[in-house]
């Protein structure tokens, strides 16, 4: 068996092997999740590494490079190691020790990876569409330009979902949300984006809690819909693999007397931290992944997931950040 690891096959050469399509990728290895998984190698995957756009008319024009190295853990010695290639699967395990949680804002993975990739050259190593496929663009030894500094140290999770708002700013919900006859909220994907691109044929998506969720984030009162059970699904399993295959990403999530903290971390909260964390954790001008994602659902389903010894292997990794390594002179943003 090779759940929640890399898997040798033996086989005479040229034989081709299958998967079974839950891979993740890290160093050119594959894990299994358990979970619907597309890579940017498949069949209508989303290629981070690819020059060109991805959608619209092809041109000459490249888009430009979107991710980078992961530099800001790394001494200048480990800079000139990897800027020749050298990153192992052990080696990356000690510069990895966060999950950062996004919401898109775009509502489906097809129109997140076009926004990111084609306008705006961000990217993210992971989308969840609103069917529960996870989608990979790249492999996880790159460094996505996601999550600001939290950018060296994490893997990041782009979930299609259309946010949280303030007030009475919710002309996006009011269009992407309606009542079935039976009362029941569903997502209704506006007429202008076909099918979406969602994987799953004929796939009718439904927000976990019919009703929108308030919360306060950053010390404000928010309203979101929630994910869909299909999100929570393969999250909890993209989780669960994710701090199996990372140790120093302990399963937890930020916590102060035991309940969650709604707020960016201080610098000294964010330097230590090891696991899973919200963008608003990293920013203080973020909301997402929002008031209505359920934390514990996540961390608490997954933690069951793991195995006793990638949970020893959490616990014995606690106090071993990779924090920043700045490289003379440095200078950070205030926080």
């Amino acid at each position: 068996m090779c759940a929640m690891a890399g898997c040798a096959h033996s086989a005479a050469p040229g034989t081709r092997l299958e998967r079974r399509g839950d891979e993740i990728v890290a160093c050119g290895q594959f894990f299994h999740t358990g979970a619907p998984v597309v890579l940017w190698m498949d069949s209508g995957g989303y290629d981070a590494y690819r020059p060109e756009r991805r959608f619209g008319p092809a041109t000459k024009e490249a888009v430009g490079q979107s991710f980078g190295p992961r530099m800001e853990p790394l001494t200048d010695e480990e800079v000139e190691r990897v800027s020749h290639g050298d990153w192992t699967l052990d080696f990356l395990r000690e510069k990895v020790d966060q999950f950062v949680i996004h919401y898109d804002v775009a509502g489906l993975s097809r129109t997140c990876f076009r926004v990111l990739h084609d306008e705006r050259k961000l990217s993210v190593q992971f989308m969840l569409d609103i069917d529960g496929t996870i989608y990979q663009t790249m492999d996880l030894k790159e460094g996505a330009w996601h999550g600001a500094e939290a950018n060296g140290r994490s893997v990041g999770v782009e979930i299609a979902n259309m946010g949280a708002y303030r007030n009475d700013q919710f002309a996006p919900l009011q269009e992407w949300y309606a009542k079935d006859a039976s009362g029941r909220t569903r997502i209704t994907i506006p007429a202008r984006f076909g099918d979406g691109g969602v994987r799953t044929a004929g796939f009718v998506g439904y927000p976990d809690r019919n009703e929108m969720v308030r919360g306060v984030v950053q010390g404000a009162e928010y309203r979101q819909y929630d994910f869909t059970p299909e999100q929570y699904k393969s999250l909890t399993k993209l989780t669960a693999a994710l701090c199996t295959v990372f140790p120093k990403i302990t399963c937890d999530y930020p916590k102060e007397s035991g309940q969650l903290i709604p707020h960016a971390l201080t610098w000294t909260q964010f330097d230590n931290y090891q696991g899973v964390l919200g963008h608003y954790h990293v920013t203080k001008e973020k909301q997402d992944p929002g008031p209505a994602f359920q934390w514990e659902r996540v961390i608490g389903g997954a933690r069951k997931m793991m195995s006793s010894a990638a949970r020893l292997a959490n616990e014995r990794a606690k106090g071993k950040p990779a924090r920043f390594v700045p490289s003379p002179p440095a200078t950070r943003p205030a926080k």
